[in-house]
């Protein structure tokens, strides 16, 4: 396969980075989604720590500063790095409290004061929004550095870290055959969003801006894509930031800031409400929808059922061609969220989403693997084409 995304120097399956990490102590709960550790003061107690950011989404809003005006663009990207911690936490169990550690590197050559100010509101501004949902975040600074001799724009990542009692972790196990997969849609507005939700999240960012956006940009901005690429995967796209993206009332730039939703209000809730139903959850960031892959033995995932795939993924597909498997492995494709549920308690669990004002659907099921063994397997039906995966990728790639 032709993978678009390697071509730009980015692995959906970061395949390398997980066999660095072999290296590392095996962790307490070997089928959790984060990383958990015992704590050292209370061993009925575990704590999480999560470090992750906003991506290279960041050069898409200085594209738009510098296109548009205005130093609004980068406010979002505060959002996008919290929830791509927060939602990575709420996938063991842990709703919180949250302490959150901002980390910053720029060029303040390009970067100046009133950008930094803007992601720095955006983090007070998320942390509120959050309190008025039951969620707490607490703030407690962070790190800016210059580094233009490494940064040709700005990074903007943050730690994420709290504490759970160790008998409410979800890691995976109690995940089996017959449970089905519910997604939570990426995209619309929920009850706590101020705005429409364009469901483009925070991960695939380097294929999506490249795919979508005018070779114009390549001579205007070197500076926000590396020089070792082949030009001709670098802004490939035929869409400028102010043009208003197809099917939509947002402009390519609202649709591609669209700041990350997070889901915690909705597990906060789901958690309440339903404790025993929740078998599993799965965060589609990295991998997209074959992220599942990674969590439980000897599973099959069966996605035939999927949402809508939101306009602005589309437009990624439709305007530079990227092909279906990348487009699986990228992308959330219209849930960013999984809950693994029994069958019988698929209603319930959409009910709840229904209370914020999220569109929600059983998108799949879990069935036993075709060929036997400990490793999982994933089908997915995207655009009318089944697609299969192991743990290598795509199967008869």
């Amino acid at each position: 396969m032709a993978d678009e995304y390697q071509n730009l120097g980015v692995s959906a399956m970061k395949a390398d980075v997980h066999k660095a990490i072999r290296v590392l102590p095996p962790p307490a709960y070997p089928g959790a989604f984060c990383h958990l550790v015992v704590d050292p003061w209370d061993a009925s107690q575990v704590m999480a720590m999560h470090a992750d950011g906003s991506g290279t989404k960041a050069n898409v809003a200085y594209i738009a500063a510098r296109e548009l005006g205005g130093s609004g663009w980068f406010r979002g990207l505060a959002q996008d790095s919290a929830v791509m911690n927060i939602d990575d936490l709420i996938c063991v169990g842990a709703v919180g409290p949250y302490v959150l550690s901002n980390t910053i590197g720029r060029n303040a050559q390009v970067i100046g004061g009133d950008l930094l100010q803007e992601v720095l509101e955006g983090y007070h501004g998320f942390a509120t929004q959050m309190a008025a949902c039951g969620v707490e975040i607490m703030l407690a600074g962070g790190e800016t550095a210059d580094c233009g001799d490494t940064v040709q724009t700005i990074v903007v990542d943050s730690t994420v870290c709290t504490r759970m009692p160790a008998a409410a972790v979800i890691d995976f196990s109690r995940v089996r055959p017959g449970d089905v997969i519910v997604g939570l849609s990426s995209s619309g507005r929920a009850t706590y969003e101020t705005a429409e939700n364009s469901g483009i999240g925070s991960n695939g960012f380097t294929l999506a801006r490249h795919a979508l956006l005018s070779s114009e940009y390549r001579k205007a901005y070197p500076e926000t894509y590396a020089r070792e690429l082949d030009l001709q995967h670098v802004y490939r796209g035929t869409l400028k930031v102010g043009d208003m993206l197809p099917g939509t009332q947002l402009t390519v730039a609202e649709a591609l800031l669209s700041p990350t939703r997070t889901y915690a209000p909705v597990v906060k809730e789901l958690l309440r409400q339903l404790p025993d139903a929740v078998h599993g959850l799965i965060h589609n960031t990295g991998g997209g929808l074959t992220k599942c892959i990674r969590f439980g033995k000897g599973l099959r995932f069966v996605k035939r059922e999927l949402l809508p795939l939101p306009p602005v993924q589309r437009a990624i597909r439709e305007i530079s061609g990227v092909g279906l498997p990348t487009m699986a492995q990228t992308f959330n494709c219209g849930h960013r969220l999984e809950i693994y549920c029994p069958a019988a308690d698929a209603q319930a669990v959409m009910r709840v989403a229904t209370q914020f004002g999220i569109e929600s659907k059983v998108v799949g099921e879990v069935v036993p693997l075709r060929r036997g063994g400990e490793g999982n397997e994933v089908e997915v039906l995207l655009e009318g084409q089944t697609l299969e995966f192991g743990p290598e990728g795509l199967v008869g790639a």
